[in-house]
């Protein structure tokens, strides 16, 4: 990374108050200054975040990378979501965020709310496996803290709920985490409605501040709406929705001639296979494009506002490839109504397709 790095000019090490970078002095009330409440608890969301799954590890350009970030704090977003395992390499996309945060995000810190996660396979050996036992928790953050050059995260997920571990050990290994002072909230991602009430019953015995849980959802994965998001909704958690485009189906990608266009996620056999596009799944999609069209939105916008017209859902997780992308998603926020008609066209042409 010796050629990325000078892409940012100075050495990180003289980076940390270094001047060249300013935020919108309007950011608050910027297209993507739009926030909700977090469950009940005292924690305000912007309703688009930022995602740092993709296009935040080292195949990817630094100066590309730091102009997402500039443009997405400039529109008001100030929730960056990633995971020790984020990035080519894992880790990357946290080590690059910490060189962000020296070059240009340092005297905003707290402004920002950033989140981590730990859950699956990380490094070499039993320790490093995954899952949810005390010791990889926690080694895994304070990892993940080195990386991103910060003394705390905001919110620190379990990643995935673990059989092999007591549901016990899990969360006393968050509790760790947040007495530690290393976080502040803490949340689950991925476990099921059963397992998001154990969670939360054990956490609110030990006055831990479990506030949120991070599923899959979108319109072409509606597994959530199969007691999930009702579940949440009793308990008080807020939702951060990650895919909310099923890993770029609900964009206009794949409307075209070309079914799997040059560098598509298709293409490449990334997170989604050639099967997926059927003749008929693609006939649905097109329906889709034409009533976001209908509504005077993208594909990709419409898709956004179908998940949070539901106001329990806090936030959706985009991840953007370029700030045009980013902006695009912040557009989805003009518009989250929607009529019993296009709702129920959505309900016809939605379709649940195996994505990874």
């Amino acid at each position: 990374m010796t050629n990325a790095v000078s892409e940012l000019g100075t050495p990180v090490a003289e980076q940390q108050f270094d001047p060249i970078w300013r935020a919108n002095p309007n950011r608050y009330t910027a297209e993507g200054a739009k926030y909700r409440r977090c469950g009940r608890s005292g924690l305000d969301l912007p309703m688009i975040s930022l995602g740092l799954w993709h296009n935040f590890g080292d195949d990817r350009s630094l100066l590309d990378q730091r102009d997402i970030l500039r443009t997405a704090f400039d529109l008001g977003i100030t929730q960056f979501d990633l995971a020790n395992n984020y990035g080519i390499p894992y880790g990357s996309a946290e080590a690059n965020f910490g060189r962000h945060m020296d070059h240009d995000f340092a005297q905003y810190r707290d402004e920002m709310v950033i989140v981590s996660k730990a859950g699956y396979d990380m490094w070499e050996g039993p320790y490093g496996a995954g899952g949810g036992g005390r010791k990889y928790i926690l080694n895994s953050l304070d990892q993940s803290l080195k990386r991103m050059h910060l003394d705390y995260v905001d919110i620190f997920y379990s990643h995935r709920y673990d059989e092999t571990t007591p549901l016990e050990e899990t969360i006393g290994a968050l509790d760790q985490a947040v007495r530690s002072g290393k976080a502040l909230y803490v949340g689950i991602s991925s476990y099921d409605p059963e397992q998001t009430r154990r969670a939360v019953e054990l956490a609110r015995e030990i006055r831990l501040p479990l506030v949120i849980h991070q599923p899959r959802y979108s319109m072409l994965d509606r597994t959530v709406e199969k007691g999930l998001i009702d579940t949440c909704g009793e308990l008080g958690l807020g939702m951060a929705v990650f895919s909310p485009l099923a890993q770029g189906l609900l964009t206009s990608k794949y409307l075209g001639d070309d079914r799997f266009p040059a560098g598509s996620r298709v293409a490449e056999q990334r997170y989604l296979k050639t099967d997926v596009l059927t003749d008929e799944r693609v006939e649905h999609l097109r329906a889709l494009n034409a009533l976001a069209q209908d509504r005077g939105q993208t594909l990709a916008q419409m898709a956004l506002a179908w998940l949070l017209r539901d106001e329990r859902v806090t936030t959706v997780l985009v991840g953007a490839s370029s700030s045009h992308q980013l902006r695009d998603s912040v557009g989805a926020l003009d518009k989250l109504a929607f009529s019993a008609d296009e709702l129920a066209l959505i309900d016809e042409h939605s379709f649940v397709a195996s994505l990874v």
